[in-house]
């Protein structure tokens, strides 16, 4: 290099100098359009300009810093991932799933059984007591669940059964439910409800209904479901009750039933004779469940859905769309 050079170079650099930040700026862009866009690796960038792959982490980093990449998903379930993180956050559940509905008329009961199922196949494991509730969304999630054989599984009826011979029966659930993975079940040789609380306390104490309700102390895993009480649902269309207790479980501030646990809107286990008669495990055990999963949804099981979220703290939820926002709501 010739001594005439040299200040040409000295005025070359000082002109680098002045348009160091543009160019800066034009090399984190390209490399942040190639990556993004173009969905080039970053080793693949590096080559492409000429520097190192760490300068094109870095480059990629203060892209994100700057507020220069929005990543905006397009995908028509964006909304629902929307809706079960706020449930997440406003009643305290680790996992909420929503199952995306066409029309808020639509019976919910298909849509809620479907993604009941996909979560329980993936739940199940070897050396698992499960126990199990009823209704009718919890017998129609059956189709969906993947069976398998699965070792030391057991399967535990958390109440009693009814003496028809109908689809909703709660040891036909648990039976049918257990049959998919080739387990042990347990069932409960009892009515649901029985006639008074003596005949209750014999049940429990002379035919060993109480060691099949103590295994409930050691559940992995319960599937509940919530009856409502406005209108005609499950509970009421197989007899249990009359439409007299009906209205006085209203009357006394019920709004729906968790394993004939009648409750309120607040949580709470009202105090009603119907309550001292139901062959089923109490809340207090359910609660040391250590995962407990609430299925269910639909109109009119908004207002008992608030109050099983309150008293279960259910680890996790699945519900459908309209349900989860008229619960935010």
């Amino acid at each position: 290099m010739t001594s005439q050079d040299k200040p040409q170079g000295r005025k070359r650099s000082g002109a680098q100098q002045v348009n160091l930040p543009d160019a800066s700026n034009r090399l984190r862009v390209r490399a942040t359009w190639m990556y993004f866009i173009e969905g080039r690796t970053q080793s693949e960038i590096a080559e492409i300009l000429g520097v190192g792959r760490v300068t094109i982490v870095r480059l990629l980093a203060d892209a994100r810093r700057r507020r220069e990449v929005q990543i905006a998903i397009k995908a028509p379930l964006v909304e629902i991932t929307e809706v079960e993180r706020e449930l997440e956050s406003r009643f305290g559940i680790e996992q909420a799933i929503v199952a995306p509905i066409s029309n808020d008329e639509q019976d919910r009961s298909p849509v809620i059984a479907a993604a009941a199922g996909a979560f329980i196949s993936q739940a199940m494991r070897s050396d698992m007591t499960v126990g199990v509730g009823w209704g009718r969304t919890l017998y129609s999630a059956l189709p969906y669940i993947s069976g398998r054989t699965l070792e030391n599984f057991r399967v535990v009826s958390l109440l009693g059964g009814i003496s028809q011979a109908r689809r909703f029966n709660p040891a036909e659930f648990a039976w049918q439910f257990n049959e998919l993975f080739q387990g042990e079940g347990y069932l409960v040789p009892a009515p649901a409800l029985v006639d008074s609380p003596e005949t209750k306390h014999a049940l429990l104490e002379r035919c060993g209904i109480a060691q099949v309700f103590e295994m409930a102390d050691s559940l992995d895993i319960a599937l509940l479901s919530v009856g409502g009480i406005s209108t005609l649902t499950t509970s009421y269309r197989v007899g249990h009750l009359s439409e007299a207790e009906r209205r006085s479980l209203i009357e006394a501030g019920a709004v729906g039933d968790i394993l004939y646990n009648f409750i309120d809107e607040e949580g709470r286990l009202v105090d009603h004779p119907v309550n001292e008669r139901a062959i089923a495990v109490g809340i207090e055990r359910l609660k040391r469940t250590p995962r407990r999963v609430l299925i269910s949804g639909g109109p009119e099981k908004i207002a008992v859905l608030r109050g099983s979220i309150k008293l279960l703290e259910p680890t996790v939820f699945i519900t459908d769309e309209a349900t989860a926002r008229s619960l935010l709501d």
